[in-house]
């Protein structure tokens, strides 16, 4: 887990092994379940873990060394899949709640069981299309992995925001023609920003597409 340190993210000797374990039973349910394509322990450990601590410091605040946060504290996971990135988010910022979204009904078993097997209380599984969703209040930040593009995406998850809303959609290489896309929709979804990312061992091109809507 040595990656992770490069990524602002310095884990204990104790969170190393609850991630460590949290791929372990990934590949033990894989085998029957089909969660995910990746069945390389070495492949899950940058595509997974490390793909998903990437966007750590973006659920930060200004002054802790991210450049956007959750402002109340809230983070839906959409799409979320086998627990990806909202579990490890979730290990490392204890003090945020987190609801992992996904329409399969299997991997929202898998996401609450690895969620009790690590002990998180802050993790709620949401079996649901997205949206479909309307919770009784704004997140504070929701993620996603290559969920769809951006149009979509944004149309889906805007029962889940309000103006204080940051949504971090995480892409491959910078996507410029859906950003251009965007555009179309005209000013509600104002972008924020498009860092790159760089996770460790990963030789692929990732960045990140910060958006909010307009007040």
């Amino acid at each position: 887990m040595a990656g992770a340190g490069s990524l602002g993210v310095p884990l204990t000797a104790h969170e190393a092994r609850l991630l460590s374990g949290l791929l372990d039973e990934l590949l033990r349910w894989n085998r029957s379940y089909n969660l995910t394509a990746i069945t390389d322990p070495e492949a899950m450990l940058t595509h997974h873990l490390l793909d998903s601590l990437a966007v750590h410091r973006f659920l930060q605040a200004p002054g802790d060394g991210g450049s956007v946060a959750a402002a109340d504290g809230t983070v839906a996971d959409v799409g979320t899949g086998a627990g990806f990135p909202g579990l490890p988010l979730a290990l490392v910022n204890p003090a945020r709640r987190f609801t992992l979204i996904d329409a399969s009904g299997k991997k929202v078993r898998f996401v609450a069981h690895a969620a009790h097997l690590l002990g998180l209380s802050n993790v709620e599984a949401v079996h649901a299309r997205v949206e479909q969703l309307r919770p009784a209040a704004p997140f504070g930040a929701v993620v996603s992995r290559a969920f769809a593009a951006l149009p979509q995406f944004l149309e889906q998850v805007e029962g889940l925001c309000g103006p204080e809303t940051r949504v971090l959609a995480m892409k491959g290489k910078r996507p410029d023609a859906e950003l251009a896309a965007l555009s179309e929709l005209g000013p509600r979804w104002q972008v924020e920003g498009c860092p790159a990312l760089s996770v460790p061992g990963l030789d692929a091109e990732r960045s990140l597409v910060i958006v909010h809507l307009a007040a």
